[in-house]
């Protein structure tokens, strides 16, 4: 339960009940909580609902005393603008932003309409940046407005933005989270999202309309998504198939007066984190101890190896790191820990299968490729960075093809790391690398302790100029 307001605990008696008290004091308590905002000089911010409600009870006051008002056209025919206010329509930023320093300076109130939350993803952000003296009034944001017309819970979801930067990002919080919000825009919307999805197990819901008698939500597969054209602007959701039951892909109307056709009536959402970060740093921590992975023969990275691996391949929410010659899968899965989309390429299918159960038991989502490297790479979606935990030159030559910020080796024999260095020096990388070799503390009878050597490891790092 949140705190009260100052003096509301003089509504309650010492014993924690609540008395009858007072009834001017109840009234007045109320009256504090309730009053609407008051217009003030400077710039007020205030959202319009993306659900489809009236305007916010703060907007009528600060709209009639406003000298400026600044919106998109819509926000601004949806609204009675007072006969004697300057209005500005969006297009680029630059010229209002202009203009409501102006107003600020000279004390002339003014209002900036903005959708939904404008201090999620909004104009918020740039407005303070411009030194602007902000108040702002919220209404429904659209991926709350999304997720309540879906019947979906979502206190888990890691909420990310297609809109005026590299969708890439986003699409990698998709591979990598069960469930994920997107704030699409033109041309990264849920075709291009849907496209970059293909190959992982996700049902997509696409918010269209929102607010207006033509709103839908349709859920779809990525495929399906790829294949159709959207209305702009919608919100993507993407939920994991095990963060999900039952909802086929189908149409959905979901008008406040009837009810959906119930594709998403049976649908339940799982997989957040017991701390409420989809993609904060693992609470258990990362290099983890080999018996935290089935793995055979002793084939996995050792731990102090792993730590350096993880901490070169600099995995976080909206990386793709291709982990080859997976064997465990330790590597890659400790780098979906921290928040990245991670590939696993492994041409076994034991240990192919080892990579799922594992992944499964630190419950992250890792694609399993099935294949032998370099062929098995061609048709992979472009990484971020790639660890190279086993094959050859010929291996190597195909990854630092596709360009990679970074590149990440393992290398037992040491014959191998000059032609290793010199072919990631010829393809424009800078490298450093380092031998760790680890003496681990082992008990002997009696008592004593004595250190048991680990095989020495070269990890070579590859940076791209």
């Amino acid at each position: 339960m949140s705190a009260g307001p100052p003096g509301a605990a003089t509504l309650r008696r010492a014993d924690g009940h609540r008395g009858r008290g007072d009834g001017r004091l109840r009234r007045s308590a109320r009256r504090r909580l309730v009053r609407p905002v008051a217009p003030v000089s400077g710039v007020t911010v205030v959202g319009l609902d993306a659900a489809g409600a009236p305007p916010h009870p703060a907007l009528a006051p600060v709209l009639a005393a406003a000298g400026l008002v600044v919106g998109a056209a819509r926000h601004l025919a949806a609204v009675p603008v007072p006969a004697g206010a300057d209005t500005i329509t969006l297009g680029p930023l630059a010229p209002a932003l202009g203009r409501l320093a102006e107003a600020a300076d000279a004390g002339v109130p003014a209002v900036v309409l903005a959708s939904g939350d404008p201090g999620l993803f909004g104009i918020v952000r740039r407005l303070r940046a411009a030194g602007l003296p902000l108040r702002v009034v919220p209404a429904v944001s659209s991926v709350a407005a999304a997720f309540a017309r879906a019947g979906l819970p979502w206190d888990g979801a890691a909420v990310v933005s297609a809109h005026g930067r590299d969708p890439r990002a986003a699409l990698n919080a998709c591979r990598a989270l069960p469930l994920v919000a997107v704030l699409t825009a033109p041309g990264a919307g849920a075709a291009e999202l849907g496209g970059g999805l293909i190959g992982w197990s996700r049902r997509l819901l696409v918010a269209e309309h929102l607010g207006t008698a033509a709103e839908r939500i349709r859920a779809v597969t990525p495929e399906q998504a790829a294949a159709e054209t959207w209305a702009d602007p919608h919100v993507l959701l993407s939920l994991a198939d095990g963060a999900t039951a039952g909802p086929a892909p189908a149409d959905v109307v979901p008008a406040a007066s009837a009810p959906t056709d119930g594709a998403l009536d049976r649908a339940t959402v799982g997989g957040m984190r017991a701390d409420n970060q989809p993609a904060a740093a693992p609470a258990g921590g990362w290099a983890l101890p080999e018996d935290r992975y089935a793995h055979r023969d002793s084939m996995i990275t050792k731990s102090e190896v792993r730590a350096l691996v993880v901490a070169r391949l600099r995995p976080r929410l909206g990386r793709l790191i291709w982990d080859i010659g997976a064997g465990s899968g330790s590597v890659g899965i400790e780098c979906a820990l921290l928040g990245a989309a991670v590939l696993a390429v492994e041409q076994d299918p034991e240990a192919g299968a080892t990579v799922q159960a594992n992944a499964a038991a630190h419950a992250v989502h890792v694609r399993l490729v099935t294949g032998r490297a370099p062929a098995a790479l061609a048709d992979l979606p472009e990484p971020d960075a790639v660890f190279v935990g086993g094959g050859g030159v010929d291996v190597l030559t195909a990854v630092v093809a596709r360009r990679p910020e970074r590149v990440v080796l393992t290398l037992a024999a040491l014959d191998r790391v000059a032609p290793a260095v010199g072919l990631l020096r010829a393809a424009g990388y800078t490298v450093e690398g380092s031998q760790l070799s680890a003496a681990r503390l082992a008990d002997l009878p009696g008592g004593s302790i004595r250190l048991a050597a680990t095989n020495p490891v070269v990890v070579l790092t590859g940076e791209r100029q």
